[in-house]
């Protein structure tokens, strides 16, 4: 909380501060300009005691290279095209963002993080050094503080799925709580008592919210809790051992939440032709959810609304970068279908 605090009062007297410059560099360290363009070319001919210099005044200033400058230098970009058939079919919130980009006549260059923090890191890193007019993120890393500087710099930035923990910056999220409550009402509403879930890894935020409010859910309806709920990665193996706990044992589990549409792919696959036996809720809609018996009842989130607003507040930021913090939250909606009606078998 104290950190959270100090980067607060960071942004709030600092932000769309003046990006230092080599020519900043160049002074704090007492040598020429040239010579920090050297160092930061990893230019091998500079002496050891003028790189100690550079280096530590480029960390005194946090100075960050313009990667622009340097690629006009070189004449390349140090960026490659890839314009291919579909990119964002599997990701309707950034099939969104395109649309609503290209109707503000705006380009969208997609890169994937892989769930991986580091990748993650590297690449709105290398979107900051670009000099991107705003980035559009889906976070996966629990620690942002790189991005103090560049926000106090005048970064625009907004969070789509999930919030930027720590850094107080626009977001647009999906009624997680609210799904959830209602993904486990509709089924109590069918009669179920034993309802498991199964989830993401509750180190990313929606997984840990929706795991949360399931298990908030489940004490208040004062159903168990003990071999009902599973989360973790998104893995074959895992999800596989998941429903069979769920479903094992004396009592098993009459129905099953899905933190996702990727773990409900998953569990439909490990289920088989059993799966007209067990009430199914997933989070998340999916082009599959209509190819199934029974079609699967989902709780969807309005991944145009998500989309089109983050551009939305990205353009907004961009205009007024004063403009006090937005957060949404964009409603669900339960679609029932079939799965999700499934009585208990007596």
């Amino acid at each position: 909380m104290p950190m959270m605090k100090l980067m607060e009062g960071m942004l709030g007297t600092t932000r769309r501060s003046r990006r230092p410059t080599m020519v900043d560099v160049a002074r704090e360290a007492g040598v020429a300009l040239r010579t920090v363009s050297r160092v930061v070319n990893n230019d091998s001919t500079v002496g050891p005691e003028l790189v100690e210099r550079v280096r530590t005044a480029i960390a005194a200033l946090d100075y960050r290279p313009d990667e622009r400058a340097r690629h006009l230098r070189l004449g390349v970009t140090g960026t490659l095209g890839a314009a291919v058939r579909q990119l964002s079919h599997v990701n309707p919130v950034l099939r969104a963002v395109e649309r609503a980009a290209r109707a503000a006549d705006l380009m969208v260059l997609a890169a994937s993080t892989e769930d991986d923090e580091l990748l993650e890191r590297q690449v709105v890193e290398s979107m900051c050094r670009r000099r991107f007019d705003g980035i559009i993120l889906e976070p996966i890393g629990a620690d942002h503080g790189y991005l103090v500087p560049e926000l106090a710099a005048g970064l625009s930035l907004v969070a789509v799925d999930r919030p930027v923990l720590g850094l107080d910056v626009d977001c647009v999220i999906s009624d997680n709580v609210a799904g959830i409550r209602t993904a486990f009402a509709h089924l109590v509403g069918h009669g179920h008592h034993r309802i498991a879930y199964i989830g993401d890894d509750e180190r990313i935020y929606t997984a840990r919210e929706r795991a949360t409010a399931f298990r908030a859910c489940a004490a208040d309806h004062g159903g168990p809790l003990d071999g009902m709920v599973h989360t973790g990665r998104i893995e074959p193996d895992r999800i596989r051992s998941a429903v069979r706990a769920a479903l094992g044992g004396p009592a098993p589990a009459t129905a099953i939440v899905t933190g996702n549409a990727t773990i409900s792919v998953e569990v439909l696959r490990r289920l088989g032709q059993d799966s007209e036996k067990v009430a199914i809720v997933g989070f998340d809609d999916s082009e599959l959810a209509t190819l199934l018996r029974p079609d699967l009842t989902v709780v969807a989130q309005d991944d145009t609304a998500i989309g089109s607003m983050a551009v939305e507040m990205l353009r907004a930021r961009i205009a007024d970068p004063g403009r006090p913090v937005d957060r949404v939250t964009v409603p669900v909606e339960l679609l029932r279908r079939g799965s999700g009606e499934i009585s208990p078998i007596a």
